[in-house]
């Protein structure tokens, strides 16, 4: 079934591609009991105390998609998928992946704003929440959410405290009936390789995130070569981290990656060192993914910790710029292999080699994972430059899709008419064949690998009474990459403070890592000549005062 707002491949394309094999043309939920015959009471998911073999894995995500089926759910349908990293969350996405479902991967810090926004967009049928998570009321949340979106939505709730109104997902698990009968009805109504199985969220430049679709085809194809260049086997233990619902650790090659190739995902609710430690040492984690201020604090723990980290082969860093000399600290650190990952939900996908060299390990971020990626660097008048210099990263490729979902304005700007998607990165290529990421052009902060949208911030900042314009600028900071740093000017009469503004943005639902961290009232904001604020002069402003204050 298709979805309307899908930006489709070519047919000579799409036709190319599963001639090559790049497209199996299965749903990723037929693999499920494929891998329960063949591994059988292996441990596929590891959740502190819980663990679930492949047949668990098999017989839960059938019992859920056949539960989510009798709640009205069908193929085509969305739901939000708002969870922790857990083993509810891997049941839960399988058991879509199943039912033809399509989950909605939004993020545990997301509140009203962006689940309002896209949950309007996606015209979501349910949402499916934890009742609590760090303090916070999740299943509260996702009632206020449902009531304001445009149609009917169940919610969803995995937890201890449920409450009458909504849906028990454990409960849901279940066991009753005839598992094989179940299975056969589920194979009869599987949706087929071209359709959606999930969307993700892209960072974007403007307004809440942009939705991302990726089939079934060609999401396999992401998994099957990243596990590849990442050498995922039987024997691999990867360990999730950062949150689930990112591309990076849930199938770069991450946790759909562990069991596609039969290995095992163990799934940490924090990055923090001391437990990430511990479930190493405990699991025999051969490889983890995390961003590079994550990476330091694990360097800086490993040199006093105790625990013994001789299993971990690799580490995937990735989500944000890695300086060479910080990439050439992490190995010797860690007792492990450096791989940089370079990539992004809307597809493309770079790894330097297992076996690299120190140079290409260090200074590259690597090369695409398939021989059918393609890839441009153009200047600003969108020419190709010359090889070897510096541009922006255009891309297409069998498993980059055509477009984002239901925004065809948007997609006119960030697609070309000929398929090609404009990253917003700038990079230069090495004559190998490796990328190298120089700098952004998009309009986007990076905090700790998480892309904020200063377009988004500006609107909501806007919208107070005692702001008359605003600009968010990227803020250096040595720990998360960069912080968001609003520069405001206020109408005649008013005061603003830091705390006036995060508690406005707050109260909006915005997400707290999106929370501006300092502010500047300025008489008046330097603006370039079509009106607009001029961001490389506050960012010079800011660096100013940054290494004034060092």
């Amino acid at each position: 079934m298709k979805l309307d707002g899908v930006v489709p491949w070519p047919a000579d394309l799409a036709y190319a591609y599963r001639a090559a094999g790049c497209w199996q043309g299965r749903p990723l939920g037929s693999y499920l009991w494929e891998w329960a015959e063949q591994r059988g009471e292996r441990i596929a998911v590891v959740d502190g105390g819980h663990r679930l073999t492949y047949r668990d894995l098999a017989v839960n995500a059938d019992a859920l998609a056949e539960r989510l089926a009798d709640l009205g759910l069908d193929h085509g349908d969305t739901v939000l998928v708002q969870l922790p990293n857990c083993w509810e969350f891997v049941v839960v996405t399988v058991a879509c992946f199943r039912l033809g479902v399509v989950p909605v991967m939004m993020l545990p810090p997301h509140r009203e704003h962006e689940l309002v926004s896209i949950g309007t967009h996606v015209r979501a049928k349910a949402l499916i929440v934890p009742d609590t998570w760090r303090g916070y009321d999740h299943q509260d949340l996702a009632h206020r959410v449902a009531a304001a979106l445009p149609g009917p939505a169940r919610v969803l709730v995995v937890g201890q405290e449920v409450r009458p109104d909504s849906v028990d997902v454990r409960g849901l698990l279940e066991q009753d009936g005839d598992s094989a009968a179940r299975r056969r009805r589920l194979d009869g109504r599987a949706p087929s390789g071209s359709d959606v199985a999930v969307f993700l969220l892209s960072g974007g430049t403007t307004g809440v995130p942009k939705v991302i679709s990726r089939t079934h085809d060609d999401y396999e194809y992401n998994i099957r070569r990243s596990a590849r260049a990442c050498d995922f086997g039987p024997d691999t233990v990867y360990l999730a981290v950062l949150p689930a619902g990112h591309n990076f650790p849930l199938a770069s090659p991450g946790i759909l990656g562990a069991l596609f190739s039969g290995g095992r995902a163990v799934l940490l609710p924090s990055p923090r060192p001391e437990p990430v430690f511990e479930a190493i040492e405990a699991e025999g984690v051969t490889a983890t993914s995390a961003v590079p201020a994550v990476v330091l604090k694990w360097m800086e723990e490993a040199a006093t910790s105790r625990r013994d980290l001789s299993s971990l082969r690799y580490v995937h860093v990735g989500g944000s710029v890695l300086s060479p000399e910080i990439a050439a600290r992490i190995g010797p650190a860690l007792g492990c292999r450096l791989q940089q990952v370079y990539g992004m939900a809307e597809g493309l996908i770079c790894y330097t080699p297992a076996d690299a060299s120190e140079e290409v390990a260090h200074t590259t971020q690597g090369a695409p994972v398939s021989p059918y990626d393609e890839l441009l660097v153009a200047g600003p008048d969108g020419h190709p430059v010359l090889p070897g210099e510096i541009g922006e990263l255009l891309t297409r490729g069998p498993y980059t899709p055509r477009g984002y979902y239901g925004v065809p304005d948007q997609n006119s700007l960030s697609f070309t008419p000929d398929g090609w998607f404009r990253t917003g990165d700038l990079v230069r290529i090495t004559p190998e064949g490796n990328v190298v990421v120089c700098g952004r052009v998009k309009d986007l902060i990076n905090r700790a690998g998480e892309k904020i949208s200063a377009g988004e911030i500006e609107t909501l900042v806007q919208e107070m009474p005692q702001v008359a314009e605003v600009a968010a600028v990227a803020m250096p900071d040595p720990e998360v990459g960069e912080r968001v740093c609003l520069f405001a000017r206020l109408h005649p009469g008013h005061e603003l403070t830091l705390g006036d503004v995060s508690a406005a943005l707050t109260a909006r639902g915005l997400a707290a890592f999106k929370i501006p961290e300092r502010l500047e009232v300025l008489d008046d904001l330097p603006h370039t000549p079509i009106g607009k604020p001029d961001k490389k002069v506050l960012q010079k402003l800011l660096l100013a005062d940054v290494a004034g204050t060092a």
